[in-house]
């Protein structure tokens, strides 16, 4: 049995008992499709999948982080061979489940109380299962995966968020040339759309820039299939459920791109790389706040191992580790996000983990008051 105990406050036990490796499939399967299961229940028969699969997404993941305490291990490609396969499964999974939700929301027959919990279970399913499944796609070689991905951000209406992450975010995360890295004391609020805008403009400017030097033609710029595909999608979602249906569908993207910009606000909050020569440091351990809670590390695919994605970002999901050099969040992700609505709270929480991360990068756990 390993010890990983970055905290003070917190002792994570990698029990190999618990998890072994050769369960991966098992664990990443059944977190990851298990609401994608229950939501398309709840939007076909309602009734009590609606409160099943809500409750799946919030308390049940609250819960089993906090219940027990360890560590998915790292594995590797001959261990979790289905790993494609399984990011295949949700993407697709993603298109079926947007139909279905967005048609139960405009027709179907059941209360407004259980249309609220039906549109707030599938906006989490989309804004942290979706983006981070289409996240680990769009970072994978093949052209058929990265595409795959691409079309689940197209569809979420953030369709350039396939090319600002890449081109712009991995280069320049943690300085201010990069709309998605969060300054110290700016609410999310200010953040949100300075991120969306940002992104937006800057992701277009390094494709055209690219495509200029490559010669390429103005009519293969992928802000063509973005913005060409989400008016298709929003034309879909009139044939689905008429204007009503369209109005679900944006509240559900936008829901859904909420969260994903909190992701970005939150993992990179406060912290800067340092300049030398007056170009910044090589991306470090440092330059990401991380969360070791298993069970909503596993449903969002690793994606709170943050900083082991940002220093070897061709790193599969079910490959990235937890350096034990990194900066850990007091709380799960979706728990920080929950926070970060709150802008006094969290910078009375966060800013001083920000200025003791800082001044002592090589202590892991900067002391904290409790939430």
């Amino acid at each position: 049995m390993n010890v990983y105990s970055p905290c003070p406050y917190r002792t994570i036990v990698l029990n190999s008992v618990m998890i072994r490796k050769n369960t991966l499939t098992t664990a990443f399967g059944a977190a990851t499709i298990a609401p994608l299961i229950l939501i398309a229940l709840a939007a076909v028969t309602g009734g009590a999948w609606i409160w099943l699969s809500l409750l799946y997404l919030t308390i049940f993941s609250a819960c089993l982080d906090q219940m027990t305490r360890h560590v998915t291990p790292q594995t590797t490609a001959s261990e979790f061979p289905v790993a494609d396969a399984l990011t295949v499964l949700l993407g697709l999974g993603h298109f079926g489940l947007l139909i279905l939700v967005v048609s139960s929301l405009a027709h179907g027959d059941i209360s407004a109380g259980s249309k609220a919990g039906l549109f707030l279970a599938a906006g989490l399913f989309f804004g942290q299962i979706s983006n981070s499944n289409a996240h680990e796609l769009i970072h994978r070689g093949r052209r058929g995966l990265h595409g795959l991905g691409k079309w689940v951000y197209i569809s979420l209406l953030f369709g350039h968020h396939a090319s600002a992450h890449l081109l712009v975010h991995h280069r320049y995360v943690a300085t201010d040339l990069d709309p998605n890295t969060a300054r110290l004391n700016e609410s999310y609020y200010r953040f949100a759309p300075r991120a969306w805008l940002g992104s937006f403009r800057q992701g277009f400017h390094a494709e055209t820039l690219r495509r200029q030097r490559q010669g390429m033609a103005l009519w293969t710029h992928p802000y063509v299939a973005y913005i060409a595909g989400s008016c298709g999608f929003v034309v879909g979602a009139f044939w689905v459920g008429g204007v009503t249906g369209v109005l679900f569908y944006i509240g559900l993207a936008s829901f859904a791109t909420s969260q994903l910009l909190l992701s970005d606000y939150i993992q990179h909050y406060g912290l800067k790389r340092k300049m030398i020569d007056d170009r910044p440091e090589p991306v470090g351990a440092g330059h990401s706040w991380n969360s070791p809670h298993w069970f909503s590390s596993t449903v969002m695919l690793n994606a709170p191992r943050h900083s082991d994605h940002h220093a070897k970002p061709s790193k599969k999901f079910y490959e990235l580790e937890l350096p034990k050099e990194a900066p850990i969040l007091p709380r799960s992700l979706p728990m920080m996000a929950s926070l970060a609505l709150f802008p006094r709270k969290w910078r009375r929480i966060m800013n001083p983990l920000v200025a003791k991360w800082s001044q002592n990068p090589d202590d892991t756990c900067p002391e904290t008051k409790p939430l």
